[in-house]
């Protein structure tokens, strides 16, 4: 969760707004601090660089968990923890990624260490993600992200 509240602090954002909204707000931020803008300060011009990559990197994010996002994608996503199984799973600073059979992955996060425990030690990791994760944590897929 720290990740999406950095985010959203970088970009002045919060979870009720809306995409047209965050697109619009991402837009005057770049403009603002596009490397472009700094010619004769290769220093300054470094820092806007990352500072640049930084702000895209948040844009991508919120945009891949927005509501309108999830909604669009939400018959696709049901389909894939209803009907794939789950192939592997990976768990890092309370981030849990989920392959499923159908070449799909997901990140979820907020995920206690707790139920990735019960997640390992389950005797069906797909019926207990079933109810205890995938409609519990906010998620964000990452195939397309893989594939880029």
């Amino acid at each position: 969760m720290k990740k999406i509240v950095d985010f959203r602090k970088l970009l002045s954002v919060n979870e009720n707004t809306e995409l047209k909204e965050l697109k619009t707000i991402y837009r005057n931020v770049m403009k603002d601090c596009h490397p472009d803008k700094i010619l004769d300060n290769p220093e300054a011009k470094i820092e806007a660089e990352a500072k640049s990559k930084e702000i895209i990197e948040a844009y991508h994010f919120l945009v891949s968990i927005a509501p309108e996002t999830k909604e669009a994608n939400l018959e696709g996503y049901n389909l894939t923890t209803s009907a794939s199984g789950i192939t592997d799973f990976e768990y890092k600073a309370q981030t849990l990624k989920i392959t499923f059979t159908d070449g799909s992955a997901y990140e979820y996060f907020d995920v206690p260490k707790n139920t990735y425990t019960k997640l390992v030690n389950s005797d069906s990791p797909g019926r207990f993600a079933r109810r205890h994760i995938f409609t519990e944590f906010v998620y964000r897929n990452i195939t397309k992200l893989a594939t880029a």
